[in-house]
């Protein structure tokens, strides 16, 4: 019976690709932003049966609930809202963009291809470990079924490269700290400010903290931190490259909202926008 549910839900995103597609070759541009968006809702539902995701709450609120939970990347939920906005434009506002409609329908047929593509790959999974005598079934996420031990329900030890891995980027900071110091004149009072570095090996950007206070920030004491590691962007959209990135828990020099989705903060000496839901206060 769940095959055959996910079979079902796994049809209906597929034909909600097609018919996306369709309309885009008709040059019926509104009526595929709405298509694209009523597949997502597909996908997000999708997903959020395997995650045991408690339904009711609205397409947005699944969408960061998934990523919350680690069931899709940050890439990932950045796609799925936009997906979603631009169909809430077309059913709102009555926009017939071909350039939005082909911008929706392409992150769509990404998207979609990823999610069927990862399901297939954990069923076959499945079917292999029920081959070779492993007792028990999971519903969890592929990435989740990879990090378990088959038979064994101990987690696995930390060994030293684990660690070795993990002291990396903090030797690396002390190192290009030591350097700086070298480097720079002597008479100089300006502190040394380093940012932390992705494991990845590139270096993230952190938000400076202004020399005076902004004239336009809120003159309460509530400080702002990220929740997760969070693009800066020039634009309130998610058009474009970023300037920046921020840290989980970095404080940020907030100074006011710009809409529901974004908010504006001073990075450096400039104003720049970041996503409102990733944001918290102490």
């Amino acid at each position: 019976m769940a095959d055959s549910g996910a079979g079902s839900g796994l049809n209906k995103i597929q034909a909600g690709v097609k018919d996306t597609k369709r309309l885009i070759g008709h040059k019926d541009y509104n009526s595929a932003m709405m298509k694209a968006r009523q597949t997502l809702e597909f996908m997000v539902n999708f997903l959020a049966e395997r995650a045991c995701i408690v339904d009711g709450g609205d397409l947005k609120e699944n969408i960061d609930a998934l990523y919350q939970d680690h069931w899709i990347s940050g890439e990932t939920c950045e796609n799925y809202h936009k997906i979603r906005m631009l169909g809430n434009k077309a059913a709102h506002e009555g926009d017939d963009d071909a350039y939005n409609a082909s911008q929706a329908c392409q992150l769509l047929v990404q998207e979609a291809g990823a999610l069927i593509s990862d399901y297939k790959n954990s069923r076959s999974g499945s079917r292999q470990q029920r081959g070779s005598g492993a007792s028990g079934t999971s519903r969890r996420a592929p990435a989740r079924q990879n990090r378990s031990r088959s038979g064994s329900g101990r987690r696995p030890s930390v060994t030293l490269y684990d660690i070795l891995r993990l002291l990396a980027p903090v030797l690396f900071i002390i190192l290009l700290v030591l350097v700086i110091k070298l480097v720079k004149p002597a008479d100089s009072q300006e502190p040394v400010q380093t940012d932390p570095v992705d494991p990845s090996g590139f270096v993230t950007v952190a938000a400076s903290e202004p020399s005076d206070p902004p004239t336009e920030a809120e003159p309460s004491q509530v400080v702002y931190r990220t929740t997760a590691k969070l693009n800066v962007r020039p634009q309130p959209s998610t058009d474009g490259q970023p300037i920046g990135q921020l840290n989980p828990g970095a404080a940020i020099a907030y100074i006011r909202d710009y809409d529901d989705e974004w908010a504006v903060i001073q990075y450096g000496d400039q104003e720049a926008y970041v996503a409102k839901r990733y944001l918290t206060t102490d």
